[in-house]
């Protein structure tokens, strides 16, 4: 789980290099480190930030127009400057970035020892570099061609560039299950792990795909083969995005900027897809497949951390609107049994980044079995959109905090927006009932503004619990999810433990641990179930819990009991996750704040998840 940046062309690699390492830092922050070459290979790299990396080098000679350059995020070897990347082979010719797992790495690295290669790292990604330079020297092969066949022989996941310094008018990558793009400028060539490097050079990219080998000639351009060395013709793309989306647009942190785009995002997801004046929503990707998707005997929902949780609340949205049985599951978990899947039924896939290895596991599972696919994503020309039969964007614009806030949103607002349209379609909510629901549902953007508003006072409460050790954080219905999700959000950020509970399953274990040192945060906005919410929150007060509660606008009785409330505005029982979740991402944000986290890059976490 690590970034990658490369560039080739007619200007100063490095402060390319470093601009990008900046950029795709939330992918991991372990270390950093770029490999430069003119007519020497220069490889620094340093523990720590990016930043740690741009004072070790401010000295050092950096002149090239060609280089690469990783952050990472460790899995085999600890964090130090050793083990950081670009490594380089025995014989300090070749060096490489590698995103992934060489699974097989220990018998590799135990055949080249016994060739004479000395490792100086942990990584599996030096066994790499040593194989390629290998088979390079042994059968004096152009390094295309090395890289070719080496990874026709590693077991694993990987997203690579490699240099060498005997030919640095060339650059070669692969990737297979690992993302990498490669941009095309004037004269001038760029590899990422995903687009937010080179916006501001092109918005003409290549999207590789799973076991392709990509060439990359300063005067001669790009060459793409299969392992299988057959010759492919890649696809250019013209991506929008914009380079303010990057920035943090004057606010202190990522997290509190997404955090506030919110109204703008689930509005921008439902523009041209919800009309709320004629009363209908169309969802493209919906309709293509329309007739499996509204006659599927059963919904299977995969996705990982907060995208799981947006899929639980669609677990409720469509048994309730559109009466198909849902299954959530941990994709992790789904790719490892042996679930029943059957061509009837229809895997929604949920990530942010569209990347997630363990969700891109279970949909190859699920094509095996014939499923239909739909995947619901944030990242343009991902994995998961480019794999699945039918999908649908969710246009949040790009998310660098790593705890994700507007993703969820936005994977709610989409997962909703399905749910009505499926249900209409199969007459289970009536013609009157699916525009009342339309109508509120086009209102969920003022009504987040309006939640926003009350920050002043969720800062206030979080300077009274900063100092807690433990949070539970309870909900019913569909709000069950949603506290789920601020129980997440609280771990990630400030290392606050926490635990999400349905409202019910309190007295079966929770209750043991309430005392004045516990916080319990209760989402009390169900009509369906107002009054054993109440209950609850009355037992938590009985063993002198702190009780802070998400009501609805102009409650009365539960502000009485509660320590603490926060007031939404009242909305439809299947629209309020949207507007409950506001305010426990606040709170997650300022405790973190008060307790000196670095919220946009908690320790330990990185963006995408793109290993095991």
């Amino acid at each position: 789980m690590c970034g990658i940046v490369a560039y080739i062309g007619p200007k100063e690699a490095y402060p390319i290099l470093i601009k990008g390492l900046q950029r795709l830092e939330y992918r991991g922050y372990d270390s950093a480190g770029v490999a430069l070459a003119n007519g020497q290979l220069m490889v620094y790299k340093k523990k720590g930030k990016v930043q740690e990396l741009i004072d070790f080098a401010e000295e050092l000679p950096k002149s090239s127009t060609v280089g690469i350059g990783h952050t990472r995020w460790a899995t085999h070897g600890v964090p130090n400057d050793v083990n950081a990347h670009p490594h380089t082979s025995g014989n300090s010719q070749l060096t490489i970035v590698h995103n992934g797992i060489i699974e097989n790495y220990a018998l590799l690295k135990e055949a080249l020892e016994k060739e004479g290669h000395v490792f100086t790292s942990d990584t599996d990604t030096e066994v790499l570099i040593h194989f390629i330079e290998e088979i390079q020297e042994k059968d004096q092969l152009p390094l295309e061609e090395a890289v070719r066949i080496a990874l026709t022989r590693v077991v694993g996941a990987y997203a690579i560039v490699v240099l060498d310094k005997r030919n640095p008018n060339k650059l070669v990558a692969a990737r297979k299950a690992s993302p990498l793009v490669v941009g095309i400028g004037e004269g001038e060539y760029f590899l990422a792990s995903d687009a937010t490097p080179m916006i501001e050079y092109t918005n003409k990219v290549i999207y590789i795909n799973d076991n392709e080998i990509v060439s990359i000639d300063r005067y001669n351009g790009i060459q793409v083969k299969t392992v299988n060395n057959e010759v492919q013709t890649p696809t250019i793309h013209e991506i929008d995005m914009k380079i303010e989306n990057l920035e943090k647009g004057g606010y202190d942190y990522f997290m509190l900027k997404e955090i506030y785009e919110q109204p703008k995002t689930i509005s921008d997801c439902m523009r041209g897809r919800l009309n709320k004046e004629d009363g209908w929503i169309h969802l493209g990707g919906l309709e293509e497949y329309s007739n499996r998707i509204v006659n599927a005997q059963r919904f299977i929902i995969a996705a990982c951390g907060t995208s799981w949780h947006a899929g639980l609340i669609g677990e409720y949205l469509f048994e309730e609107l559109a009466r198909i049985p849902v299954e959530v599951e941990y994709a992790s978990e789904l790719r490892y049994r042996n679930p029943i899947i059957t061509d009837k039924d229809v895997i929604i896939a949920i990530s942010q980044s569209g990347e997630t290895a363990d969700t891109l596991a279970a949909l190859e599972l699920s094509r095996e079995r014939g499923a239909l696919n739909y995947g619901i994503v944030n990242s343009v020309g991902s994995s998961i959109a480019r794999m699945t039969d039918a999908g649908s964007y969710i246009h949040a614009g790009p998310e660098i905090g790593v705890a994700s806030t507007k993703a969820f949103t936005g994977q709610v607002t989409l997962l909703t927006m399905m749910a009505l349209s499926i249900g209409h379609k199969r007459g289970t909510i009536s013609e009157s009932q699916y525009r009342q629901y339309i109508t509120e549902l086009a209102n969920i953007p003022a009504k987040v503004e309006e939640v926003l508003k009350t920050n002043d006072h969720i800062k206030y409460i979080a300077a009274e619990i900063q100092d807690k050790p433990n949070a539970l954080y309870l909900g019913r219905g569909y709000n069950f999810p949603v506290a789920l999700e601020g129980a997440l959000k609280l771990k990630e950020i400030s290392y606050i433990h926490a635990e999400g509970y349905p409202a019910a399953e309190m007295k079966h274990g929770p209750i043991a641990l309430i005392d004045e040192e516990m916080p319990v945060i209760v989402i009390a906005t169900n009509k369906s179930a107002y009054e054993k919410v109440l209950s609850n929150i009355q037992e938590v007060k009985a063993r002198k819990g702190y009780v802070i509660a998400i009501v609805t606008k102009g409650d009365s009785e539960i502000s009485q009991v509660a320590d603490a409330t926060i007031e939404i505005p009242e909305t439809m029982e299947p629209f309020t996750p949207l507007l409950s979740v506001i305010p426990l991402q606040l709170l997650s944000y300022h405790i973190a704040i008060m307790r000196e986290c670095n919220v946009d890059q908690p320790r330990n976490l990185a963006k995408s998840v793109t290993v095991e």
